[in-house]
């Protein structure tokens, strides 16, 4: 059999965690860093909590943002190439969720006051 093949074992390895706990295990190298262990991991701790490790969230939100800004241009872009002829009115887009609701209801109140109360067929006798 050849000598020397396999590698160094190391059966008092050091780990430390990113909160700040260590223990020992076995492993091929002296120390070891992680960043989360069983005290910090949520599963094990049962509170909630956010790990973001090489900023992926930041990342997707410049992406949403650079991609809602282009569709925003575009959608400005179509507006301008649009004529429109008809009297300005006020835009969907500037209005808040509250006054479109409003608008809303205003429509159906004059929906309802507008339709005529059916009359009742008398049977006759």
């Amino acid at each position: 059999m050849k000598q020397n093949l396999h590698p160094k074992w190391n059966h008092a390895a050091k780990v430390t965690c990113a909160c700040g706990n260590t223990f020992t295990t076995g492993s091929q190298q002296d120390e070891l860093h992680v960043d989360i262990c069983s005290n910090c991991h949520p599963f094990f701790t049962g509170e909630m909590r956010f790990v973001d490790r090489q900023g992926r969230v930041d990342k997707f939100m410049q992406k949403m943002n650079a991609a809602q800004a282009k569709q925003a241009a575009q959608k400005n872009k179509k507006k301008k190439d649009e004529v429109v002829e008809s009297a300005p009115t006020e835009s969907q887009d500037t209005l808040t969720y509250k006054q479109i609701l409003q608008v809303e209801q205003t429509k159906l109140k004059n929906l309802a006051k507008n339709r005529q109360p059916t009359e009742k067929v008398q049977k006759a006798a």
